[in-house]
C-alpha cells in the first residue's frame, strides 16, 4: 500500500470515527457493554492518545533526534506493517499504553479528533523524507522508521473500527435479550 493510500485511508478513519461520535448520546458513549470491557469513550481515547504519540514518534524520526539503526524490522512487525493486520485474536495494550485510557466526554474526543488532525496535516507531508535508519522503540513492535509508525497509525486506526463494531453488536445482543425477556414475561 502507498503512502498516499494509507494517508488517504487513515483520513477516511478519522471521517467514521467523527461521524460515529455524533450518533451517540453523551451516555451512550460512556457506558461499557459489559465487566471489563471498553466503552466507546475508552476506545476513542485510547486511539487518539496513542495515535498523536505514534505522530510524535514519527516526527522525531523525521527530525532525526530518533535513534540511528540499520537493523531490519522484527519479521512479526514486517509482517503486520505488510499484511496491515495484527495476529487473530484480542491484544492486550501495553500496561504503559493502558494506563492512559480513561473516559472521556464526547466533546474530549472531539478535541482529540481535531488535535490528531491538525498534528496530522503537518506531519503526513515530512514522513517520506525521514531517514529509514532513525527510529524509535514501539513497545511492541521494536524499532520502527517514520513511514512504519505512519503504516502503523493506520492498522491501530481501522482495528479499532472494528472493535467500536463489536461494542455496537455487544449492546444490540443485550437490547435483543431484553427485549426477548420483556416478551416471556
Amino acid at each position: 500500500m502507498s503512502f498516499q493510500s494509507q494517508h488517504h485511508s487513515l483520513l477516511g478513519y478519522l471521517e467514521n470515527y467523527s461521524a460515529h461520535l455524533e450518533t451517540l448520546t453523551e451516555d451512550e458513549f460512556q457506558r461499557s457493554p459489559a465487566d471489563g470491557v471498553w466503552s466507546y469513550s475508552e476506545v476513542y481515547s485510547h486511539v487518539f492518545q496513542a495515535n498523536l504519540g505514534s505522530l510524535i514518534a514519527a516526527e522525531k524520526c523525521v527530525n532525526g533526534t530518533a535513534e540511528r539503526n540499520s537493523e531490519r524490522i522484527h519479521w512479526l512487525a514486517g509482517l503486520i506493517l505488510f499484511t496491515g493486520f495484527f495476529p487473530p485474536g484480542r491484544i492486550k495494550a501495553p500496561l504503559r499504553i493502558a494506563a492512559m485510557v480513561r473516559k472521556i466526554s464526547k466533546e474530549e474526543a472531539r478535541n482529540l479528533i481535531v488535535k490528531f488532525r491538525l498534528r496530522l496535516t503537518h506531519v503526513a507531508p515530512t514522513i517520506l523524507k525521514a531517514s529509514p535508519d532513525r527510529k524509535i522503540r514501539h513497545p511492541r513492535l521494536g524499532l520502527l522508521n517514520a513511514a512504519q509508525w505512519f503504516r502503523f497509525m493506520q492498522i491501530h486506526t481501522r482495528h479499532h473500527e472494528m472493535q467500536l463494531r463489536r461494542i455496537r453488536s455487544a449492546f444490540r445482543q443485550a437490547d435483543n435479550g431484553s427485549r426477548l425477556g420483556q416478551q416471556s414475561a
